[in-house]
């Protein structure tokens, strides 16, 4: 077993164990105004007055292709981990939106070339043991002109400030981690500084690829997080945007 094959069977093993606390989470953002400000920057930044075909990479339990379905786009959602392809499935029986989850890894999926108007992705990159690998796959499968958005966060900077007061929240929380023994903290901890993202300034790293990678523009938000997640955006790890276009 190679290295990279060895990282993500660790990820997809702690992302199953996490996934029904990961859930609630999710479900209890759903279900609060954050939702809607999400749906706010993501119509702001997706093309306009058109249905889009959109990837979901790293879906997760299906919280942006929910969103997105509910909008009226047409969504794909891929994860590594069978768990939470469960539960994003239920989540969208829930929401009464149609989304296509597939098992599948982010950085090498079975799409066609141009195949999506957007690619949209949420704390994904910091997980991959070759993000780069990841943006060469999501720049093949957009069609010309489109877009990839990433929302990510600096978590190594969180971890090795051993700032656990703002990852851990109550059951009713709507951003951070519930249910976590000191294990688990270990082990996001381990997996999280063991990732290429942690090496690196970030979202300024993401630039330099999408202009390696050959990107037409690019550019990065990194107050994204005040926005959206307002006071439960970490002072350590701030939410940010990077998008990049096709």
């Amino acid at each position: 077993m190679g290295r990279e094959e060895e990282i993500e069977n660790r990820v997809q093993k702690y992302w199953t164990i996490r996934t029904k606390d990961f859930n609630t989470v999710r479900m209890n953002e759903l279900h609060s105004d954050v939702s809607a400000r999400w749906v706010t920057e993501l119509k702001e930044l997706l093309p306009k007055d058109r249905v889009l075909n959109i990837l979901d990479a790293g879906t997760g339990t299906g919280f942006f292709a929910v969103l997105l379905a509910k909008e009226g786009h047409c969504v794909t959602g891929i994860d590594l981990t069978p768990t939470m392809l469960e539960a994003a499935r239920k989540t969208a029986e829930i929401f009464g939106v149609e989304v296509s989850f597939l098992q599948m890894n982010v950085q090498e999926t079975t799409f066609g070339d141009e195949t999506f108007d957007a690619v949209v992705t949420r704390n994904v990159t910091w997980t991959l043991p070759d993000p780069e690998k990841a943006y060469r796959e999501w720049h093949r499968v957009l069609k010309p002109g489109g877009i990839l958005l990433n929302f990510d966060a600096n978590y190594a900077d969180n971890v090795r400030n051993e700032n656990q007061k703002e990852s851990w929240v109550n059951p009713e929380g709507v951003y951070g981690h519930i249910g976590m023994t000191n294990e688990l903290m270990q082990e996001n901890a381990k997996i999280t500084l063991s990732m290429p993202a942690s090496e690196h300034h970030r979202p300024q790293w993401d630039e330099a690829l999408a202009e390696k990678i050959g990107f037409s523009s690019w550019g990065s938000d990194e107050t994204l997080g005040k926005r959206v997640l307002r006071e439960n955006d970490m002072s350590d790890a701030p939410m940010f945007l990077f998008w990049a276009r096709k």
